[in-house]
């Protein structure tokens, strides 16, 4: 156990590796309550987030959700969310747990009067259900007379009664694998968690914080506060796909110039050639010359190989380009890859 964000949180269960390739393999089952949730309404509502978000909610029906960034006036990223259009034109924010206080802070400075911004953190809890049979043991505990839960598309968000507990199912996740997201109020998390645990005949098992980390990782996930934070813009993060260009919105105007005139740095995936594991802050060279450093690093269980996040100047960005990066005080060669690390053959 750890403290993370405030919350004492498990790194593992039983080991790291056995639930990350359970995760891959079956069903892993994540306690994420420690995630932030804002809700956003009133006739304002829209207007707010039109400004704050580099996503267009214009794009979004009802059920439907974005991957988004909230940013400072130079484009940096103050966090990375998933923003949800609710019915009764209520807005969802996930945000991450370390950034709760400052994300309702930025939110609150744009001042929109007809906007209520309403922190529901502290009563929602948030239960990740994730793997290739996710969706089968999903099936199990669905209730009747509903659409199936495999008819889900991602990135959109029903409400539904799973075992016996209302909850927001959300077709999101931090893995790679097919899954869900279910949110709850926060004294029936317990009730949730038994209640797909104990669907054991699917292979599912309880994952920390250990896995969530080396799962993302390996599918080229970000992580805030390390591979992304104020000081790195989307466009430089490699998620430029995120941004809705065209529009007005907080640091826009970087933005703009970025996508025309391109980034000098960019976030790259380094593949380790020999058997090394790259760790956060350590340096990546060409040359001999420091041109970056790693921001997060891992040995992969999945290709059973060190890979690493990292910013270099763009002339170092393309893949196949062979770094070295400073392990322990021993370089070893680093090919920069496309990204995801891993992707699961059809």
């Amino acid at each position: 156990m750890v403290d993370f964000a405030g919350w004492e949180m498990p790194v593992y269960y039983v080991g790291i590796n056995e639930e990350h390739r359970a995760v891959r393999a079956r069903a892993g089952l994540f306690d994420v309550s420690h995630m932030g949730q804002f809700e956003i309404t009133g006739t304002g509502a829209e207007g707010l987030l039109r400004k704050a978000l580099a996503s267009d909610i214009d794009r979004l029906d009802e059920g439907q959700a974005q991957y988004s960034f909230l940013l400072n006036a130079k484009g940096g990223i103050i966090d990375d969310l998933i923003v949800y259009k609710l019915p009764n034109k209520v807005w969802l924010l996930v945000v991450n747990a370390g950034n709760i206080a400052i994300d309702l802070a930025h939110l609150k400075s744009f001042k929109h009067r007809a906007a209520t911004i309403s922190d529901v953190s502290g009563e929602t809890a948030m239960i990740a259900l994730q793997g290739p049979v996710a969706m089968e043991l999903l099936a199990d505990i669905w209730p009747k007379k509903t659409p199936a839960p495999e008819t889900g598309k991602p990135f959109t968000i029903v409400e539904r009664v799973v075992v016996g507990v209302p909850s927001w199912v959300a077709y999101t996740g931090y893995t790679g694998e097919p899954g869900v997201e279910i949110m709850c109020a926060g004294d029936r998390a317990g009730d949730l968690w038994d209640g797909i645990l104990a669907r054991r005949e699917h292979g599912v098992v309880p994952s920390g914080l250990g896995a969530r980390d080396t799962l993302r990782l390996e599918v080229g996930y970000p992580l805030h506060g390390h591979d992304i934070n104020p000081k790195t813009t989307p466009i430089e993060a490699n998620l430029g796909r995120f941004v809705h260009l065209g529009r007005e919105f907080m640091g826009s105007d970087v933005l703009d110039k970025q996508a025309a005139k391109g980034v000098k740095r960019r976030l790259v995936g380094l593949k380790i050639v020999d058997r090394a594991i790259p760790r956060e802050g350590y340096p990546i060279l060409s040359g001999g010359e420091k041109i970056g450093t790693i921001t997060s690093g891992t040995l992969s269980p999945s290709i059973d190989r060190g890979i690493g996040l990292g910013y270099v100047p763009e002339m170092f960005a393309k893949p196949g380009t062979v770094l070295q990066v400073d392990i322990r005080g021993r370089l070893r060669d680093a090919e920069v890859v496309k990204l995801p690390f891993y992707k699961k053959e059809a």
